[in-house]
């Protein structure tokens, strides 16, 4: 697959490449390699619930009219 990936640290990709060419590896080889080993060190995506599970949080004392004064600051109501 081609792809473009950016906002890539400039030295770490440097560095990278330098390694993969050392290897005698390309650099998609290298990097395909590096995003194996990160997602076996991760493991697997698990759901911790539903969104059906959530409730609504009650805001901290004082913030009784948070909703005005951001309107008020937002809109200039």
């Amino acid at each position: 697959m081609d792809t473009t990936i950016r906002n890539l640290d400039e030295a770490a990709y440097r560095a990278l490449k330098a390694r993969a060419a050392l290897s005698g590896k390309t650099i998609g080889e290298t990097v395909n390699e590096a995003i194996r080993v990160y997602l076996a060190t991760v493991g697997p995506f698990q759901r911790t619930g539903s969104l059906r599970e959530l409730r609504p949080q009650r805001y901290p004392k004082g913030n009784e009219r948070l909703s005005q004064e951001v309107d008020a600051v937002a809109y200039g109501v």
